[in-house]
C-alpha cells in the first residue's frame, strides 16, 4: 500500500488572515472594521451583563450615598440598571487604570463608562464595516453610512 501526503503550500500567515478578513465569499463578512467591532462589542456586552447582575452600589451624586442598581443588591429585572458614573469625577474619562483600586473604580461607576465607550466604538466600527462591505462589492459606499 502506498501512502501519499498532499501538503498544502504554506504561505505567509498574515496574508492568509488578510485574505480571510477581506473575503466577501464568507457567510459573515468580517472586514477590518469588524476586527475592531467584534471585540469592543463583546467587552461592552460582557461588562453590561456582569454589571446588571452583580455591580456594587455607585455614588452617583458624589455625596457618599451610593445607589444600587444590580440584581444581587435587591433590584428586580424591571428596576435593575447599570448606574451612571459619579458626579465626583464630572465629565472626565475614567478608565480602570486611573483609579487607585478596582473598588474605587466600581464605586465611582466606572463600568458605565466602559460600556458606553466600547459600545460607541463598536457602533462606529459597524458603520465602517457597512462602508467597507459595500466598497468591496462595488456599490456606492457612502449610502450605507448615510442611512445609518
Amino acid at each position: 500500500m502506498t501512502t501519499t501526503s498532499l501538503l498544502r503550500p504554506r504561505g505567509n500567515p498574515w496574508s492568509a488572515f488578510k485574505n480571510w478578513i477581506t473575503s466577501t465569499n464568507n457567510r459573515f463578512y468580517v472586514g477590518w472594521f469588524g476586527v475592531l467591532m467584534i471585540p469592543t462589542l463583546l467587552v461592552a456586552t460582557t461588562c453590561f451583563v456582569i454589571a446588571f447582575i452583580a455591580a456594587p452600589p455607585v455614588d452617583i451624586d458624589g455625596i457618599r450615598e451610593p445607589v444600587t442598581g444590580s440584581l444581587l443588591y435587591g433590584n428586580n429585572i424591571i428596576t435593575a440598571a447599570v448606574v451612571p458614573s459619579s458626579n465626583a469625577i464630572g465629565l472626565h474619562f475614567y478608565p480602570i487604570w486611573e483609579a487607585s483600586s478596582l473598588d474605587e473604580w466600581l464605586y465611582n461607576g466606572g463600568p458605565y463608562q466602559l460600556i458606553i465607550f466600547h459600545f460607541l466604538i463598536g457602533i462606529y466600527a459597524y458603520m465602517g464595516r457597512e462602508w467597507e462591505l459595500s466598497y468591496r462589492l462595488g456599490m456606492r459606499p457612502w449610502i450605507a453610512v448615510a442611512y445609518s
